[in-house]
């Protein structure tokens, strides 16, 4: 997987899964419609895991087992929900939830971009601008260099430490790390924890309506949520289930979900009206995390500006006291 996922290889990931929800909701096998995606994939780049991924399959592998040959090509969350769906006969809703959830992501990283282009053009202005008035004086090239890369390198490092150490193939513990780190993040934690418990209501309402069995139901769409700590969570609860307790009772006693989960999917279990009640969850929770991860797009760009205007006030600021105070050192000799 790139280390940057771009707008347009978003909509392309997307577009596959749309194309493959239409292809098996018309009947058509995985294999098959994998196979026609392969000969004529969004993306080229698609072509060699989906060969990768039917030669196993072709060998009698499982799709969780096929996804791994595949590297870091497919997400853990993507191949845990598509196995999720595959077990359930739910296949092609489980692939038009991915095909919106790319589609989400790839509409959010173009508004992110374009109201960060501003702020970005006007943030390396002021780095390059503010010494060039001693380069201007003195000629000197390497102080210049030294006052500008020597701020946008370290900057840069920054960005590539934060990409690289959330990215998804790093071990669980790393990843749930990382997701604790990110819950702190106005707007963006909250997001991600809708997200994944919008994954999880979704696999587990097609996992329990195809009638797997609750504790091996729970298993997958855990790692079909794509959160490491909810899937901690579930392995925590399992136990207890497995003793006697219900999925509900065992949910009260977690700080990993919020209540509003918790009071509808006892409800839900309550009135035997159980997926139901997650499907209703699945939409609350996406909906809620499409808000906060608009509001984070938009106010992030915004921060940047006003940190940039900030620095540049400070720079005239610093500059006119500079000023004056030689005024007044001349005055006073």
């Amino acid at each position: 997987m790139p280390l940057v996922q771009t707008p347009g290889l978003l909509s392309r990931r997307a577009e596959l899964y749309h194309q493959l929800g239409q292809l098996t909701n018309a009947g058509i096998g995985l294999l098959k419609a994998l196979e026609i995606q392969r000969r004529s994939p969004p993306s080229a780049t698609f072509r060699q895991p989906l060969t990768v991924l039917l030669d196993e399959l072709g060998r009698g592998s499982t799709f969780s087992e096929a996804v791994k040959r595949t590297g870091t090509w497919m997400p853990e969350f993507d191949g845990a929900l598509v196995q999720a769906g595959e077990q359930s006969g739910r296949l092609p809703s489980c692939f038009q939830l991915l095909a919106e959830h790319y589609n989400e992501r790839s509409r959010l990283a173009k508004q992110m971009l374009s109201d960060s282009a501003y702020p970005f053009f006007l943030f390396h202005f002021a780095i390059f601008i503010s010494p060039f008035p001693q380069l201007f004086i003195t000629g000197q090239i390497a102080p210049y260099l030294a006052k500008t890369f020597g701020i946008l390198i370290p900057v840069y490092a920054v960005v590539f430490v934060i990409l690289v150490a959330t990215r998804q193939e790093h071990g669980e513990k790393w990843r749930a790390l990382i997701e604790r780190l990110l819950h702190a993040v106005p707007f963006l934690g909250s997001a991600k924890r809708n997200l994944a418990l919008a994954r999880l209501s979704a696999a587990l309402e097609a996992l329990l309506s195809a009638g797997v069995n609750i504790i091996e139901a729970w298993d997958l769409a855990a790692a079909a949520s794509g959160s490491p700590l909810l899937k901690q969570q579930v392995a925590r609860m399992k136990p207890s289930v497995l003793a006697g307790q219900t999925p509900a009772e065992a949910l009260a006693t977690s700080s990993a979900f919020p209540e509003t989960f918790v009071h509808l999917y006892a409800t839900g279990e309550i009135s035997g009206q159980l997926e139901e009640s997650l499907k209703r969850m699945r939409g609350m929770f996406q909906e809620e995390a499409s808000r906060k991860l608009s509001a984070f797009s938009k106010w992030l760009p915004k921060l940047v500006y006003f940190l940039v205007v900030f620095m540049i006030a400070w720079k005239i600021i610093s500059f006119y006291m500079g000023y004056f105070a030689e005024v007044n050192k001349a005055i006073n000799f």
